[in-house]
């Protein structure tokens, strides 16, 4: 590379390792960019046939050199970069086996301008995210799991709760982001205490199946970093110390904020009792194509409901957010509820129920398939009332 590093890389097994000067597995893709690359490349125009002094194009001693060989061949064969042409986008190269020297767009030059880091395999942890199941993070003193239900996360500790997904799964983003530095390829235990991955301040448990995989969390190494290592590896990289901030969330908040899971576009049935009545809405699905599906009010006064007014309602129950929890329901006004929806959805094949209280100014939310409550917006909750009054006439 433009620094002077050299870096050796070999494919075996169907995959490239980085071999000199260290050992490691290589960046596929950052290797791809080259070995696409190189055949690739296309010429702008040839400079000079028969060039009688090198150091004129920054050839004699080239900034960068590509060397690289197939099966096949014996020796390698040579890409050789050298200065930027004084006019355009370009840059002056040639190969090792002709005399030529020729002109190449500027625009290959970052694939091949590559470092031993550049070069190497930095993912904090590597893993078949897809088939992740399981995820386990220890700090401060606090244990939280969550466990994948289908395509949902759920939080299974401290307390069984609907886990926020983009929340879990930006979590798990980290754990895949790129170190920003390697301090040692080899820690000593005087390293790892020097470091605080003696005794992490944090660490992220991922399983797929029976395997696991583990990321230590470590102290802060300044720069807005902190030091962590893949516990399988020798290793000590430094990474984002965003990574430690989220490890160290509380449960609140990766759990869900949404109180409802339906959605406007997939309700089938509302039972909605408040004030010593239920209000019955169901869905008539449009016969033709050119038609949209209605709402019907079945009881208590049976008829078509406006579509506007209908969609305000649904609107205004699927945008109920929590603003925080409660581990009791002792003074949320639930004991005596102020509303209670029930919500057929996906063709009716799941049914959520949510019951509503007011304690004071506070109102609440509860589902009996989470713990304690949920304190929401008092004027969301009026406002969602209104709109039922509305769609009941």
């Amino acid at each position: 590379s433009e620094s002077g590093e050299t870096t050796t890389l070999e494919k075996a097994d169907g995959g490239w390792q980085v071999v000199d000067p260290i050992a490691t597995p290589a960046d596929d893709s950052k290797v791809t960019a080259i070995t696409s690359g190189l055949p690739s490349i296309s010429l702008v125009r040839v400079v000079d046939e028969k060039p009688t002094d090198l150091e004129n194009y920054g050839l004699a001693k080239p900034r960068i050199d590509v060397g690289f060989r197939t099966s096949g061949d014996k020796d390698y064969r040579h890409l050789l970069i050298g200065e930027k042409s004084p006019v355009g986008g370009d840059v002056f190269a040639m190969r090792s086996d002709e005399k030529r020297v020729v002109l190449i767009s500027a625009n290959w030059e970052p694939s091949f301008n590559a470092s031993t880091f550049d070069l190497r395999e930095k993912a904090l942890l590597k893993f078949d995210h897809s088939k992740l199941d399981g995820i386990e993070v220890s700090a401060g003193g606090k244990l939280l799991r969550f466990a994948k239900d289908g395509r949902e996360w759920k939080l299974i500790s401290p307390l069984h709760a609907r886990a926020d997904y983009g929340a879990v799964e930006g979590l798990v983003g980290r754990s895949e982001s790129k170190a920003k530095s390697f301090v040692t390829d080899d820690a000593s235990p005087a390293d790892l205490k020097k470091y605080g991955l003696d005794k992490p301040e944090a660490t992220l448990n991922l399983t797929v199946g029976s395997t696991k995989s583990t990321l230590l969390v470590g102290g802060k190494a300044g720069d807005g970093a902190v030091y962590v290592r893949d516990r399988s590896k020798p290793a000590v990289m430094t990474a984002e110390s965003a990574l430690s901030d989220d490890l160290k969330k509380a449960a609140e908040e990766y759990r869900l904020k949404d109180i409802f899971e339906f959605h406007a576009s997939n309700a089938s049935r509302l039972d909605i009792a408040r004030d010593g009545r239920t209000v019955v809405l169901e869905r008539v699905k449009a016969e033709g194509d050119d038609t949209a599906d209605k709402w019907r009010r079945v009881s208590p006064n049976a008829g078509d409901v406006d579509k506007d007014k209908m969609g305000g309602l649904l609107s205004r129950l699927e945008s109920l957010r929590a603003w925080s929890f409660t581990s009791s329901t002792a003074k949320t006004g639930l004991g005596s509820p102020a509303m209670t929806v029930v919500v057929k959805f996906d063709d009716g094949k799941k049914e959520e129920r949510v019951t509503f209280g007011k304690a004071g100014t506070g109102t609440y939310a509860g589902r009996p398939d989470e713990p304690g409550a949920a304190r929401i917006d008092t004027a969301a909750f009026d406002s969602a009332v209104k709109a039922l009054d509305e769609a009941s006439k």
